[in-house]
């Protein structure tokens, strides 16, 4: 049981994370203006590699690096290379409120998923919150209005490929170090993305947008560090709420940066998604059986 100022201590590593991935996909999605999305992964790719790299051999690491060649490590890394495709290709199309929703359903998406996997059994409580979240992204996309077009797709499958992936990661060994998955992970992503590339038309690098890329990488390490701090040493059922800061972030920044305003509609189904994902987690810490509990240090 974590003290009320270990706590404090991970809420506040919490929100910082929080701001960090805001302001990460911000920044992507003004490089989306210019750049292809394969192009654009690619690209941040190349410097994030550099900081997992450092990471690893800060952490003292190196010598586990073999154990990222196991296969679950390396599926996992083509599943967040999809995660990663899909998201950043929506994030261009849509606003940065609604696509940042749209991927916190994964949660539920994980009970489905370990529903019809055999892994868990769910009673009626989290059942009704599941079938909440989904109303909530039905009332987002709208696929019966005219706002609705394939980018709102897009933004579901990236949501359902991080609800296969965060499942996987929890079967991951905790020998294999968060450092080590996470430099396979963006080597992985790095080569997805560059065979992607393949079937644009990329643009010259030598340009601003070139710079928000960078800063999004080292702000994509940053907020890595901070939620692993915040997980650390703390009672993960506070903690991980907080998560859901992330929407308020990305409506404040959508509407500082873009003018983007979500209409009655959207701002119920968001309400909808981040209650029930809440309800969901709550359920999940507090069920002992549940096989569904966070790990003490969450994927990188």
């Amino acid at each position: 049981m974590a003290s009320p100022e270990q706590n404090r201590r991970g809420i506040i590593a919490m929100l910082a994370a929080m701001a960090l991935f805001v302001c990460n996909d911000a920044l992507m999605k003004l490089a989306r203006e210019v750049y292809p999305a394969g192009q654009a992964i690619t690209l941040r790719t190349g410097f994030a590699l550099i900081i997992a790299l450092g990471l690893v051999l800060a952490f003292r690491e190196g010598g586990k690096l073999r154990l990222a060649l196991r296969p679950i490590v390396l599926l996992r890394g083509l599943i967040d290379a999809g995660v990663t495709l899909t998201f950043i290709w929506a994030l261009a199309e849509m606003p940065l409120a609604d696509v940042t929703a749209i991927l916190l359903a994964s949660p539920i998406i994980i009970v489905v998923l370990a529903v019809v996997l055999r892994i868990e059994r769910v009673g009626w409580r989290r059942t009704a919150a599941v079938f909440i979240g989904f109303c909530g992204v039905l009332v987002v996309l709208r696929p019966a209005t005219d706002s609705f077009n394939a980018a709102a797709l897009v933004a579901l499958a990236s949501a359902c490929l991080a609800a296969g992936r965060d499942l996987l990661t929890r079967k991951i060994g905790n020998e294999i170090p968060s450092t080590v998955i996470a430099l396979m992970t963006t080597a992985i992503v790095g080569v997805v993305a560059c065979g992607y590339g393949l079937l644009e038309v990329w643009q010259p690098v030598w340009r601003r947008e070139t710079s928000y890329v960078a800063a999004a990488a080292a702000l994509m390490a940053a907020g890595s560090i901070c939620i692993i701090s915040a997980y650390r040493n703390t009672d993960v059922g506070v903690v991980s709420g907080y998560r859901y800061s992330v929407v308020i972030l990305a409506v404040i920044m959508g509407y500082l940066v873009w003018g983007e305003v979500p209409d009655p509609m959207a701002g119920l189904g968001i309400a909808m998604i981040v209650a029930s994902g809440l309800y969901t987690m709550h359920r999940q810490q507090v069920v002992p059986q549940s096989q569904l509990k966070l790990p003490s240090t969450p994927p990188t």
